[in-house]
């Protein structure tokens, strides 16, 4: 079906738009004038648009920006446009966020907004205990709801404004309201959103999607994707750049605040990451990424498991809890200072579905490739683990298992009593700093071979560490945003290799002497 663009209708949404005002900062009480990248980029394609039929061709406007370029006041004026001005009978629009007062953010701006416009708030009634705005001429209203999906079945949407979406902790809203507007004539749903960091959420399938559109790898004439970012490349520190992803830098978003913190990032790592994506809108690996993921892609090397039979490795154990991920590391040390790594993963069987959308990581289909055991019942049975190393000792020789002495008694035991090797290794700064930074230096020489474990590079993704005022470092559960046990393992495996071995040329411990803990 082709298009047709109509010019009255991308004339009218732009002038009912500009006869509202600003509401806050030195610009309230003006009229929104819209700026020439929200007029052109965003509301003339959005509903000049039209299909053979007269309908709105889009009906998804996807809408990427960084902090501070008035995606919360655009959002409220399309809210208002699809109220009052779209021709839609018992219309119902819907701001949605994470939570009820990130989506009360549009709807306070456009209530501000409908109170500064006598035409509009006379025939209006707004109800601020509800988060609702009625239009009773056409029956229709817009509200403010909270993230509770399963209170959401039954609404007829025919605007959706969802802020944002990258703080979404799953994707059961998005389905509920997207999946709302089956019975609408020309349904529209605005997403508007910083970019994000968790690669596994509904927010990265639909950036991933809006790029393909505008790339022309897909086809969807009903998807309009708007995207200000810079190049994954770009020098983060070029004021050039951060131009080309703040369409409003020199109107209403000030420089001078990107200044600020740029020097403060370049002076503090953590900031880098924050920096990066909340001011020049780059989807980042995490919040705090210690770990180049690059780096990490790099030592992406197949590992030859017909070479590694009969050779010593060194293994690591995290356990969690019963109920949790739990990870298994060997590592095989090689005469040239190069080691290869293979990991093993469990999580309860009858608990995958939950954890998948707890965690947002596919742990079925991981297990049907054989990259994870799903194990029976809703705890882990440590028997599944002793089992597996059984095995794995008739191709290997495991001379050494390092385990958390806090959290694995009963199993170190049983797999003592069973002939294994087993050695205590604690969770502090004294322990773990060597070996974190010694896989630092592996990664960064790649003179380590993971195979692309999905499930090991998921957590490598997450993974944080925290530094004392001395410049140990270790892992941090706490702040890393979702698993990383098969690091923790995999540190503890190459703290053993690493006392027995050659790794980068040098062992770590040959230059620091003997630590007695």
């Amino acid at each position: 079906m082709r298009s047709n663009f109509s010019e009255a209708r991308a004339c009218r949404a732009v002038e009912f738009i500009q006869k509202l005002k600003h509401t806050k900062g030195q610009w309230a009480g003006e009229n929104f004038i819209l700026q020439d990248w929200q007029r052109e980029r965003i509301i003339r394609p959005l509903f000049g648009t039209v299909n053979p039929d007269g309908a709105r061709q889009y009906r998804t406007c996807y809408v990427e920006l960084p902090r501070k370029n008035g995606k919360t006041t655009i959002a409220s004026a399309i809210a208002l446009y699809l109220l009052y001005a779209d021709s839609e009978a018992g219309c119902e629009i819907y701001s949605a966020a994470n939570d009820r007062q990130q989506a009360a953010l549009v709807f306070n701006e456009a209530a501000a907004m409908v109170r500064q416009e006598p035409n509009l708030f006379n025939i209006s009634k707004i109800i601020d205990s509800q988060k609702r705005i009625v239009y009773h001429r056409f029956n229709s209203f817009y509200c403010a709801i909270s993230a509770e999906a399963y209170t959401k079945w039954g609404i007829n949407a025919h605007g959706i404004i969802y802020d944002e979406l990258h703080a979404a902790p799953d994707r059961d809203l998005w389905d509920t309201l997207t999946t709302s507007t089956g019975s609408r004539r020309q349904p529209l749903t605005l997403v508007i959103t910083t970019a994000g960091f968790d690669r596994n959420s509904i927010c990265w399938e639909q950036h991933n999607y809006a790029l393909k559109v505008q790339n022309g790898i897909i086809q969807d004439p009903t998807f309009l994707p708007v995207i200000f970012s810079a190049p994954e490349d770009a020098d983060w520190k070029d004021e050039k750049v951060w131009k080309s992803s703040n369409p409003a830098l020199g109107t209403f978003r000030n420089i001078d605040e990107m200044r600020t913190l740029c020097k403060k990032a370049q002076e503090t790592a953590a900031l880098e990451m924050t920096f990066r994506r909340l001011y020049l809108n780059q989807w980042v690996n995490s919040v705090e990424r210690w770990l180049p993921m690059d780096a990490w892609d790099a030592c992406n090397i197949q590992v030859d498991l017909k070479s590694l039979q009969g050779r010593t490795c060194y293994a690591g154990l995290d356990l969690s809890s019963t109920t949790d991920l739990t990870a298994l590391a060997l590592v095989f040390a090689a005469d040239d200072g190069t080691c290869d790594v293979l990991t093993y993963f469990w999580i309860p069987g009858d608990t995958a579905i939950q954890k998948e959308r707890k965690d947002r990581v596919p742990y079925r289909t991981w297990a049907k490739k054989g990259l994870i055991i799903l194990t029976e019942g809703n705890v882990i049975d440590y028997k599944y683990i002793q089992h597996t190393l059984e095995q794995l000792r008739e191709k290997y020789d495991i001379a050494e298992i390092a385990f958390d002495r806090w959290g694995a008694t009963k199993l170190s035991q049983d797999l003592t009593d069973a002939g294994f090797l087993m050695v205590p290794f604690g969770q502090g700064f004294a322990s773990m700093s060597a070996p974190t930074k010694e896989l630092m230096n592996l990664v960064l020489s790649k003179k380590i071979r993971h195979g692309g474990n999905p499930v090991l590079r998921w957590n490598c993704d997450n993974l944080v560490v925290r530094t004392d005022p001395a410049g140990n470092i270790k892992p941090d559960k706490e702040k890393s945003t979702q698993k990383i046990d098969g690091m923790v393992a995999l540190i503890q495996a190459i703290d053993r290799a690493s006392r027995h071995s050659k790794l980068v040329g040098t062992s770590i411990y040959e230059d620091k002497g003997m630590v007695t803990i």
